[in-house]
């Protein structure tokens, strides 16, 4: 059973390796294990979330990959789910590193029962002993019990490290907040953008663009009509920008009113009328303030665009795309630049 295991785990590790250099995939214990487990073909949704993910990017940006890895292999949540991911992880070379040893300790007990039994064969050719024979039948008496307890101490070992990796687990799995997610709107927030952003940027992909907008006037929700109608604003524009990105697109919530949409395999003019088409939408966009008994219809918001330009750093990039945001702003609001 566990040759067969060792076998199936070599093939594996044999598709994945040369497809994480092929993707230009960071070596690093969560992109094995991902990549291990999508070769596996084990779970055909992460199979094809892979797929989906490649095609579009020709890699697995690091943002899509520890999603994945959430969602497909360990949930991890909470803020220390780095430290309780880095437990698992070390716990599961330690599963590897006993199983190495103890098909270690059987490979040389099978070369030594290999070596006794030609011994036994010699003796029935040459004629020895009944002592000489005892003394053989005692060495593999002794080395069956070596070997048993080395069998002994690895299934102990493994038993106690499953039992920590599920505790560890289940309390993953009771953690509420996500660090790669925004509590109020639900979309992605600024770390998973950094990464995302960085990630991508690594791989110098010709056609990726990106959006920044800004709610307008957001201040004077929070102080005509309240916080907490400042924050269903929010999650309203959320809402409404989140249902126009497809096929890769991605939105975050970059600080405080301000959100960035990462538009990949794009291009300047096909990223500024998908920036207007979100403007016009938002435009629609109601709420009710219930203290008041008020209709709210007048949301709306400026969006700066710009595509990525060769050997231009994440920063420079966001700092262009703002400039363009804050020249929309200036010159009246609710409007994309550049035009």
């Amino acid at each position: 059973m566990s040759k067969e295991l060792m076998r199936t785990a070599a093939t594996n590790l044999k598709k994945a390796v040369p497809l994480m250099l092929k993707h230009q995939i960071p070596t690093t214990p969560t992109n094995y294990a991902l990549w291990y487990a999508y070769v596996g073909e084990q779970d055909p949704a992460l199979v094809e979330k892979m797929d989906t993910i490649v095609s579009q990017y020709n890699t697995c940006p690091p943002i899509n990959a520890e999603l994945l890895y959430r969602e497909h292999i360990s949930d991890p949540v909470e803020i220390d789910v780095l430290d309780m991911r880095q437990n698992l992880e070390a716990m599961t070379v330690e599963l590897a590193q006993s199983l190495k040893d103890t098909n270690h300790d059987a490979t040389q007990f099978q070369q030594r029962v290999d070596n006794n039994f030609n011994k036994l064969n010699q003796i029935e050719e040459e004629g020895v002993s009944l002592e000489k024979v005892l003394g053989l039948i005692r060495s593999l008496v002794k080395e069956s019990e070596e070997i048993r307890s080395s069998t002994e101490y690895f299934t102990g070992r493994l038993e106690k490290a499953q039992k920590e990796i599920d505790a560890l687990r289940a309390e993953l799995k009771r953690s509420e907040k996500d660090v790669y997610y925004d509590a109020l709107t639900g979309v992605l927030n600024r770390r998973a953008f950094d990464q995302e952003l960085d990630g991508l940027l690594a791989q110098a992909p010709e056609g990726t663009c990106l959006i920044m907008a800004d709610i307008d006037y957001f201040k004077q929700f929070n102080d005509n009509y309240g916080h907490q109608l400042g924050d269903s604003v929010l999650k309203a524009v959320a809402k409404r920008l989140g249902d126009s990105c497809r096929d890769g697109i991605k939105i975050y919530r970059y600080g405080g009113e301000e959100f960035a949409i990462i538009v990949p395999n794009s291009h300047q003019r096909k990223a500024r009328h998908l920036a207007e088409a979100m403007r016009r939408s938002l435009e629609k966009v109601s709420l009710k303030d219930r203290r008041k008994d008020q209709l709210i219809d007048n949301i709306s918001a400026s969006f700066g665009v710009c595509e990525w330009q060769k050997n231009e750093s994440a920063s420079q990039l966001i700092e262009r795309t703002d400039k363009f945001l804050y020249e929309a702003k200036r010159l009246g609001r609710n409007r994309v630049m550049p035009i």
